[in-house]
């Protein structure tokens, strides 16, 4: 637009910084924001500040935290034993919305991606290691995507883990090639955890 205000501008330009958020969607969202009560945007914008200043990683599974460690590591009616290794925190939320799954996370923060120079040592594979020896984890759960970069990830790991006694098991293929797991809905999440397969 010839006479855009350069503030509004800025704001769109930051909206549009988020996954799924284009041109218009992030103009609805600016005006949404001027339309708002001061307050409201005192609100908003503050906790945007404090999620940035207070929540970081678990120590222990790599998830959102706002103390050391989460509170799925800290539940103890979780099942002990069985582990689901997932890409990012953000799938955490997708699984634990199922209401099917009881056991504990780790999180790798990726898939390999030999193309993007992305290998091992640049995913949280040394801890997941020191959690199935410490923890006595018999069940490995791998939920990564199903791509090409998820299934190589989800192979990687199970020979990690080939002769140790740990069953290393990937959701059924309920859920497209291709897809990514924020975009299932939590029936198919729910029956592919159940029929998971052997890897």
């Amino acid at each position: 637009m010839k006479h855009e205000l350069p503030l509004l501008q800025a704001l769109i330009d930051h909206f549009r910084k988020l996954p799924g958020v284009g041109e218009k969607t992030a103009r609805r969202l600016v005006f949404a924001v001027l339309d708002m009560e001061d307050g409201e945007v005192r609100d908003f914008a503050e906790t945007l500040q404090q999620v940035k200043e207070n929540i970081g990683f678990c120590k222990r599974c790599g998830n959102y935290a706002e103390s050391e460690i989460c509170g799925i590591c800290s539940d103890k009616a979780r099942a002990e034993g069985l582990l689901c290794v997932v890409e990012r925190p953000s799938d955490i939320y997708i699984l634990e919305g199922s209401g099917n799954f009881r056991g504990r996370y780790h999180v790798l923060h990726g898939v390999l991606s030999p193309l993007d120079g992305v290998g091992p040592e640049d995913l949280n594979l040394d801890s997941l290691k020191t959690r199935v020896d410490e923890e006595g984890i018999t069940e490995l759960i791998i939920a990564t995507n199903p791509s090409i970069e998820g299934d190589t990830t989800s192979l990687y790991i199970s020979k990690m883990f080939s002769g140790e006694g740990v069953r290393v098991t990937r959701p059924a293929r309920g859920i497209p090639l291709g897809s990514s797991l924020e975009f299932v809905d939590r029936g198919t999440i729910s029956k592919a955890l159940e029929s998971r397969e052997e890897i």
